[in-house]
């Protein structure tokens, strides 16, 4: 832990992001916090291959960005003693950007591909048979002369991360041998994140502290992690660095973070939908018009949270504010507002 502290800080005094929170990442199984059923079901899958002295079964991970699919995969890697590569699914956009990766790993490499489900079909096709038989087939030549050359591949296991498990195609994701859905967080799993992040950040966080910005994260550890960071900065600044529950309170107040882990605009969505649109129904577009967005901003960013919290409701007639909204506002909903169901 001191080794891995001190690396911590110098990346702090880097002052590069990406690196702190690159470093913040429990490296082993072990280290790693919440998820307790899929940290126990991949450890037997892990534990098992290194016995058998063979690569695992491909590991396909869905959920929520945030929640630690990246840093498991790296953790498979770690565990395994093999080697890691990296890539996503925009990134492969022809069979030949596939093949070329394919045909350099290693026996017992990860591959991990991020975002699977946004890989191009061509070379989709070719992952199939290559999860599969550990083959790809190289097409040589065009039209009625190609002729495909079929090419072994090392044994390799493939990791893929998704935040869309539904767009997996069926051959695809029947290829995979153990799957593991991610899911949110409680408060007190995001506490002990907190806890350790400040231990290797130097960050005195008391337990009222570690509390207050647990329950604004939206069940997120990297978003907690990244609240840790900006409440330290603020309390470095204007405060004697101790995060108590009042600094967090303040920083977080300052930072547009609302005591339900509500930010700018899940407020802003809120706030048109019930000021310009009377609580809705409204569509897509226009509620993302309205709040200066582009659609699938408000879709995947602000509308998950906020139908988990019950504040917004999607309905076959577009976006409807529920009477939960209303009152986080501090507004009072039009008379009939409730009058007809949500679902008509």
């Amino acid at each position: 832990m001191g080794f891995e502290r001190e690396e911590i800080l110098s990346s702090t005094a880097g002052g590069d992001e990406l690196q702190i929170e690159a470093a913040l990442r429990p490296k082993r199984l072990s280290e790693f916090i919440g998820q307790g059923r899929v940290r126990e079901q991949l450890s037997l899958v892990l534990e098992s291959a290194l016995r058998r002295q063979s690569p695992p079964d491909h590991v396909l991970m869905s959920g929520s960005p945030g929640l630690g699919k990246t840093t498991l995969a790296m953790i498979i890697a770690v565990e395994l003693n093999a080697p890691l590569r990296i890539t996503s699914g925009p990134a492969l956009e022809r069979a030949g950007d596939l093949a070329a990766i394919l045909s350099t790993l290693s026996e017992g490499e990860v591959l991990f591909i991020d975002e699977i489900h946004r890989m191009a079909r061509p070379a989709e096709e070719m992952l199939y048979l290559a999860m599969e038989d550990f083959r790809v087939d190289i097409i040589v030549g065009k039209g009625p002369g190609a002729t495909a050359i079929p090419l072994d591949i090392a044994p390799f296991t493939l990791v893929g991360a998704t935040t869309r498990a539904g767009l997996l195609p069926a051959p695809l994701r029947d290829r995979f041998g153990f799957t593991a859905h991610m899911d949110f967080y409680e408060a007190a799993e995001l506490e002990q994140v907190l806890h350790r992040s400040a231990q290797l950040l130097g960050v005195p966080l008391p337990e009222e502290g570690a509390h207050e910005i647990a329950r604004r994260s939206r069940g997120t550890p990297r978003i907690a992690n990244r609240l840790l960071r900006r409440v330290r900065d603020f309390a470095d600044v204007r405060a004697d660095g101790v995060i108590d529950r009042d600094i967090a309170s303040a920083a977080l107040n300052l930072y547009e973070v609302d005591g339900e882990g509500l930010d700018r605009l899940d407020r802003a969505v809120l706030g048109v939908l019930l000021k310009k649109f009377g609580g809705g129904p409204v569509g897509l577009s226009t509620l993302a018009v309205a709040v200066g967005e582009e659609p699938e901003t408000v879709e995947v960013v602000a509308e998950p949270f906020l139908v988990r919290q019950g504040l917004l409701a999607r309905t076959p007639r577009g976006r409807v504010a529920t009477a939960a909204a209303w009152a986080h506002l501090g507004m009072k909903p039009p008379p009939d507002a409730f009058g007809a169901s949500l679902f008509d």
